[in-house]
Parts: structure tokens; C-alpha cells; sequence
């Protein structure tokens, strides 16, 4: 404590000895300011008497961060009027008076109360004053003066921030600049060394070093290696007082990372890799992966691959993949196990971007053997050719050979195959095929003007194995056979004038034709045209072939007349080139017409030729009119007496009886509603009978046929409806002719007599039904019923 306060006054003294030479009077009399130790009170001073006296000011000083018991004396104000009596009294104002500073108003000793801190404030302006005690009549006018703050080294230096951060390449030489650090102290550059600094490095050694006045670190090893070390941690300390004893100090941290240089070649961790792929698999698939390692980073560690020698670099290729660095192999053509079985690759990878300064390190790329193994597929089957295209002649029988497909197996097993037809290519099924040997060939014969190529596809697949499928198309091309005779190309028709004989003909053909054929153009053209060799002499008209698929009908004579003849039709052979040729004969419509002066047609009717003498147009179409109205009136009344209801057979007297309906209770509806006319049964021999019908006349008289009519006294109910049903079905006058005949007579001479209802007595009947038995088994039912009493007695 003893020794603080030795060093403050001190300091006091080293002030006043540097700043007494500053004062200067202003007037003849001044005030002069004291310094005193901390404890020391003031003295008065000796005044001069003078006519006018004046303020003689200039710097004060403390000292700061006094921590000190007592208050800090600054200074003392004294003026020269003041004669010590205590009649004048000192003022302080300005900055921090009355708070930091404050005086003491008999004997103007100014005091320091805070501790004051010249890097928070470095100076303070004060205005004095010294006035009347009682009056407080100014004495002397206000004057200022500074009271500045001593420094002392109480900051350490400060870095401007904390940890700094700074790259610099691997492998650089010695003495590069990596990164510069500051440090700033708060103490008064001015005053002493307290803001003097000196850069050290505490941590970073030996790899780098700072300077001392500038804080530039820089490298100090050569060829550091990045793959070896990365990050560098160094520490920097700041010190002032120019570094000496009893300096402050302060320190930062400085990460130093060495950046990336290419000064590493791809290197491969085998000699040799081992792959396999299936000969199923399909080009681009991927085989197997191959990777270079490189320590560099980022664009120097950038590695490509490629394939430089090996018998499979046909078969394969490689790709890069940036993202994981790896060579990327795959297939590039199919491999068959069965024709090679192993490849082998020379991959080469070599850095993308090189620097020429490690240019000396040697070649940056690497290379590796890859071997690769195919390992066998169960494959589909495989035809020769990819596809096949066949010809057959169009009208070829059924069962005729197209051509042949032919797969096989690929694998070494070569297993049979079995060959079939798409069917949804053949839905007509014009083709069949041997499932063993493949050959093709037709089921119906084909006609090419129908269909020229028909396209069918054709499966191969495996008998062990019908899940290995392969197909191929077929093109089958329809052959053309001259099969179509020419014909006329459009239905010609020609027309000529009338004339006399002494009229002169006219060189112009009546009529140009040409012909048209369905075969191919082998069998069509050139086509012939000639009359038949019959009329080849024909007096009226000629052909004339104009060797370009054409011809012209000329006429050999003039005199044409529509009163003789008004439509002439002229046969007219048309052959083609085919071989054999095949040739057709077409009619020629000519009509002969009547023409003006010119030539020009005016009518070809011959009606109207006629007529034109005295009916006109109008007339003839009212003539028309009538007609027609007259067939339509004819053809109503013909119908209205069609229509009228009258009896189909002609009786002389009707018979409610005759007309029995019976109804049928197996069936439904009026379908089993059937009318009979028992008066064929009344009379069995009334058949030699005519009965004349309305709606038909018999052309001849029907006669039974002999031996048809059974015998009088015959009781073979059966043959006689057949008899009765033959007769009718062979009578073409017996009515009614649209309707069955049902006969239902028991026969002539039955000793039973009839069975009908209506000639049945109402009584009991005491007679004989035992004979039932004798007419066979259709009778079983009725001799039951009718059996005899004795029977039925018997039985109850």
C-alpha cells in the first residue's frame, strides 16, 4: 500500500515538472495551482499585490484506477486576491463536478471521489470561479482547464475474435503466408509501452510460426502432407509492454486445415477381380463393379475407368459412377455359354484433372485385370433366321408344302422342340404345321385375288420346358395362277344411226372397249380382242385390236333401221397372256337410233319411231295413265272376291253331327283343336263318291287303286285306318286338301257292333264283350273294361 502511494505521487511530481513550463500569466496578477500529496493539506501562497490580477490555468492530472482509502488531490486553485481571510469563495462546474470532482470552497484543493478509467474517459473540463463569500459578486470572470486521466497499462491486448480459421495447400514451401491475426490494447499508445505488442506463437510448432510485430503466421516445414494431417491447431499470444516482464498478454486460436493438392494416383487394391454374368442376361445389365482408390479430395480424387485391352471389349463396356468413384461394368452384346465360356478385361483408371507441378510423382492412373465368367441359362429356342418368307401357288390342293421354320436349342442339354401356329394370326386356319419338323403347309387352297401375302406367326418351344418360348414371323406370299378370264372393263354399249344404203361410212369406231383381269399382271395384259370364229365373217360389225389393251367395233355397212332392227348384241372374245391364256367371250349392246344432220342421237325407241306420226308425248302419257288405272281397278276386284267366305265342299243337307270337335288335354291352344267329318264314317264305301269342291277343280277323276279297299267282312280295324290314310294321302279330289284325315270306323260286320256313344244304349247291356280279348294288344285296355260279368263277379 505504502509503495502505490509512493508510485501516484510520483507521478504527480513527474507531472508538474513536465507541465510548469506551460503556465504563462494572462494579466500582472494570477492564480497559481498547488499539488499535493494525497494526505498533504494546502499552503497558501505568497500574493502579489497588483492593480489587476488574472487566472493562470493548464492541465491537471490523475492518475487512474486509484483504489486508494482517501479521496484523489488533483489540484489547488488559489487566487491572488485571496488574502486568506476567508471572504472568497471557490466554484467548480463542468464535467463531473460536484459527482467526480469536487472542491473545497475556503481553500480551492480539488478531489478526486471515483476511481476514474482513462479508456471509459480519457479527460474532463471544469470551469472555476472565484466569487464574494457573502455577496457572491464574481470576483474573477470563469475560466476553464482540463483535467486529463493518467494511464496506466491496466488492458491486456485482445484479438478480434476468438478463434480464427485459415486453409493453405498441402505441400507448400516453407515461409507461406497462411493467415494474419490482430490484437488491439485499450491503453494509451502514447504514453509508455502499455500498448506496445509482441505476436508469439505458445502451440503450432514446428509446422508454423508467426511474426512477432505483424501476427502473420506462416508456414514453417516443408511438404506437408494433407492424407497425413489435415487440421493444425495453433495458439498466438499478444503481449505488451513490448513483450517485456510484467506485460499483459492475450492469446487466440488459430485452425489451420491444409487444402487438397493432386499429389496421388488412383491406385487398385487387388491386381485381379473375378466376375460372372448369364448368358440370359440382356445388354446394359450390370456385371460387376471396380474401384481405384485415390486419397485425394474432391476434383483431384475425380477417377474415370476405361477398358484398354482383353478379348471381351467387343462384349463388354465400363461407365463411371461420380457419386461412389467405381467403375461400372456391363454387358454390351449377349454372351452364349455354349460358344464362350470366360473374357478378360484390362480396366485402366486414371485421374481427371492432373497438376503439373506432382507431374514428377509419377503416372496417375492405374490398371487391373478383370476376368469374367459365363455361367449357362435354360434359353428359349432360337430360330436360324430372325425371319422367313415362303411362296405357294394360289388354287394348291389342300396339304401342299409352304416351307419350313427351324429353331434349335441353345444350351447344351439341346432339348427337342415342338413347333406350333399362333392362331391368332391363321383365324381362317389356312395352315398347318408338323409340331416335329416345322414344315408348313395349307389346309384349303387360297385364291390370290382374295388375299396375295398372308402373315402368320410361328412359336418354337422346348418339350421339357414350355415355359422357353420363342417365335418368328412368316410371310407367305400367294402365287398367281391365271385363273380369272378378262372381262369388259365397264358395261359397254354402243349406239349407232340409221341410214340409207348410200350413205358412206364413217371411219369412227362406234365404241372403244378394253377389258380388265382379276390376275396378276403376268396373267393379264396384253389382251386380245376378235369376234368368235362363227360369226368371224359378221356383215354387220367388225373389232378391230389396237395392240394397246383396246379395241374398236366398226360397222361394215350403212343402212341401219330401226323398223327391221333396233338392237343388235355382238359376241365378242377377250383373251389374256397368261399361260395357258384364258379368254371369255362378252355381249356388245348396239343400238341403232335415229341422228340429225349432224350425227347427233335424237332417239333410239322404235315405239316412238312409229308413233311420232300422230300421237304426241302427251298423248301417249295419258294413253299410259289410263291403262294403269284400269289394272289397278282389276286387281281390286279379283282380291274383294277372293276375299268372300263361302264353303269349300257343297253338302245337301248340313248335319250338326258331321262336325265333331275333340280336344286334347296333352297339348294347349287351338293347335290341338281338330275337326272330323263323320259322314266318311257313316258310309265307308261312299270313297268311289266324287265331292266336288269350290277352290279346285280336279283335272281327272280319282280311281281307286285295286286291292287298296279292304274286305267286307273284315274286322282288322288297323289295316283298315291305314288303307283309309293311304287313300287320302293319294287322292288329289278327296276335300279337305289342307287338312289330316282321322278315321275312326271299327269295321264292317263286327259282331260288337258300334262303339260310338251316339248309337250306344242308355240302358245296361246284357251283351258278350269277351271277343275284346281276341283283337290283340291295342284292345287290352277296352277288353279290361269290358270284360265279362263272371269275371268281375269272381274278382268281388
Amino acid at each position: 500500500m505504502k509503495e502505490n502511494y509512493c508510485l501516484q505521487a510520483a507521478l504527480v511530481c513527474l507531472g508538474m515538472l513536465c507541465h510548469s513550463h506551460a503556465f504563462a500569466p494572462e494579466r500582472r496578477g494570477h492564480l497559481r495551482p498547488s499539488f499535493h500529496g494525497h494526505h498533504e493539506k494546502g499552503k497558501e501562497g505568497q500574493v502579489l499585490q497588483r492593480s489587476k490580477r488574472g487566472w493562470v490555468w493548464n492541465q491537471f492530472f490523475v492518475i487512474e484506477e486509484y483504489t486508494g482509502p482517501d479521496p484523489v488531490l488533483v489540484g489547488r486553485l488559489h487566487s491572488d486576491i485571496d488574502s486568506g481571510d476567508g471572504n472568497i469563495k471557490y466554484i467548480l462546474s463542468g464535467e463531473g463536478a460536484g459527482t467526480i470532482f469536487v472542491i473545497d470552497d475556503k481553500s480551492g484543493n480539488i478531489h478526486a471521489t471515483k476511481t476514474l478509467d482513462r479508456e471509459e474517459r480519457a479527460q474532463y473540463t471544469l470551469m472555476a470561479q472565484a466569487v464574494d463569500r457573502d455577496t457572491n459578486r464574481p470576483l474573477e470572470p470563469p475560466s476553464e482547464f482540463i483535467v486529463k486521466v493518467q494511464d496506466i497499462n491496466d488492458n491486456p491486448p485482445e484479438f478480434l475474435h476468438e478463434t480464427y480459421h485459415a486453409n493453405v495447400p498441402e505441400r507448400s514451401n516453407v515461409g507461406t503466408s497462411v493467415i494474419q491475426v490482430t490484437a488491439s490494447d485499450a491503453d494509451d499508445p502514447t504514453y509508455g509501452n502499455s500498448a506496445k505488442l509482441v505476436y508469439s506463437i505458445l502451440e503450432g510448432q514446428p509446422y508454423f510460426s508467426v511474426e512477432a510485430q505483424t501476427g502473420i503466421i506462416r508456414t514453417a516445414l516443408p511438404n506437408m502432407d494433407r492424407e497425413a494431417k489435415e487440421e493444425y491447431h495453433v495458439v498466438i499470444q499478444a503481449k505488451d509492454m513490448g513483450g517485456h516482464m510484467g506485460g499483459l498478454s492475450g492469446t487466440t486460436k488459430v485452425m489451420i486445415t491444409l487444402t487438397d493438392v493432386n499429389d496421388n494416383p488412383p491406385k487398385f487394391p487387388q491386381s485381379v477381380y473375378q466376375m460372372s454374368v448369364s448368358e440370359a442376361a440382356v445388354p446394359g445389365e450390370e456385371v460387376g463393379r471396380v474401384k481405384a482408390k485415390d486419397p485425394d479430395i474432391g476434383e483431384n480424387g475425380l477417377v474415370t475407368y476405361n477398358i484398354v485391352d482383353g478379348d471381351g471389349m467387343e462384349s463388354f463396356e465400363i461407365t463411371t459412377d461420380y457419386e461412389t468413384q467405381e467403375g461400372v461394368i456391363k454387358l454390351k452384346k449377349p454372351v452364349d455359354f455354349e460358344t464362350k465360356r470366360a473374357y478378360s478385361l484390362k480396366v485402366e483408371a486414371a485421374n481427371v484433372h492432373i497438376d503439373p507441378k506432382f507431374i514428377s510423382n509419377g503416372p496417375f492412373k492405374d490398371t487391373v485385370t478383370v476376368k469374367i465368367a459365363v455361367e449357362d441359362a435354360d434359353e428359349p429356342p432360337m430360330f436360324l433366321a430372325p425371319s422367313y418368307i415362303h411362296e405357294v401357288q394360289e388354287n394348291a390342293a389342300a396339304g401342299t408344302v409352304v416351307g419350313r421354320v427351324h429353331a434349335k436349342d441353345p444350351d447344351a442339354a439341346n432339348s427337342p422342340i415342338r413347333y406350333s401356329i399362333d392362331r391368332h394370326t391363321d383365324l381362317d386356319r389356312f395352315f398347318t404345321i408338323n409340331p416335329e419338323d416345322g414344315f408348313i403347309k395349307t389346309t384349303k387352297p387360297l385364291d390370290r385375288e382374295e388375299t396375295a401375302w398372308l402373315n402368320i406367326t410361328v412359336f418354337a418351344a422346348e418339350i421339357h420346358n414350355r415355359h422357353q418360348e420363342a417365335k418368328v414371323p412368316v410371310a407367305i406370299r400367294v402365287l398367281d395362277v391365271n385363273d380369272n378370264a378378262p372381262k369388259f372393263a365397264a358395261p359397254y354399249e354402243g349406239f349407232i344411226c340409221e341410214s340409207d344404203q348410200t350413205k358412206p361410212l364413217s371411219n369412227q369406231p362406234i365404241v372403244t372397249i378394253s377389258a380388265d383381269d382379276k390376275d396378276d399382271t403376268a396373267n393379264g395384259p396384253r389382251f386380245i380382242f376378235s369376234l368368235p370364229p362363227e360369226i368371224i365373217h359378221n356383215p354387220n360389225f367388225t373389232v378391230r385390236d389396237n395392240r394397246d389393251n383396246t379395241a374398236g367395233v366398226y360397222a361394215r355397212r350403212g343402212g341401219f333401221s330401226r323398223q327391221k332392227q333396233d338392237l343388235y348384241l355382238l359376241p365378242i372374245v377377250i383373251s389374256d397372256g397368261g399361260i395357258p391364256p384364258m379368254s371369255s367371250t362378252n355381249t356388245l349392246t348396239i343400238k341403232v337410233c335415229g341422228c340429225d344432220v349432224n350425227g347427233a342421237l335424237l332417239s333410239c325407241n322404235a315405239e316412238a319411231y312409229i308413233l311420232n306420226a300422230g300421237l304426241s308425248t302427251g298423248a301417249l302419257i295419258a294413253i299410259l295413265a289410263c291403262i294403269v288405272i284400269l289394272l289397278v281397278i282389276v286387281v281390286l276386284f279379283v282380291t274383294l272376291r277372293r276375299q268372300k267366305k263361302e264353303p269349300l265342299i257343297v253338302f245337301e243337307e248340313e248335319d250338326v253331327r258331321e262336325n265333331i270337335i275333340t280336344y286334347d288335354d296333352e297339348g294347349g291352344g287351338e293347335e290341338d283343336t281338330e275337326a272330323f267329318d263323320i259322314a266318311t264314317l257313316q258310309n265307308p264305301d261312299g270313297i268311289n263318291g266324287f265331292i266336288p269342291r269350290k277352290d279346285i277343280k280336279p283335272e281327272y277323276q280319282y280311281m281307286p287303286r285295286p286291292g287298296l279297299r279292304p274286305a267286307p267282312n273284315s274286322v282288322d280295324v288297323d289295316d283298315f285306318i291305314n288303307t283309309r290314310i293311304q287313300e287320302a294321302d293319294n287322292d288329289p279330289t278327296a276335300p279337305p286338301y289342307d287338312s289330316i284325315q282321322i278315321y275312326g270306323y271299327e269295321g264292317r260286320g263286327s259282331v260288337a257292333g258300334s262303339l260310338s256313344s251316339l248309337e250306344s244304349a242308355t240302358t245296361d247291356s246284357d251283351l258278350d264283350y269277351d271277343y275284346l280279348q281276341n283283337w290283340g294288344p291295342r284292345f287290352k285296355k277296352l277288353a279290361d273294361l269290358y270284360g265279362s260279368k263272371d269275371t268281375f263277379d269272381d274278382d268281388s
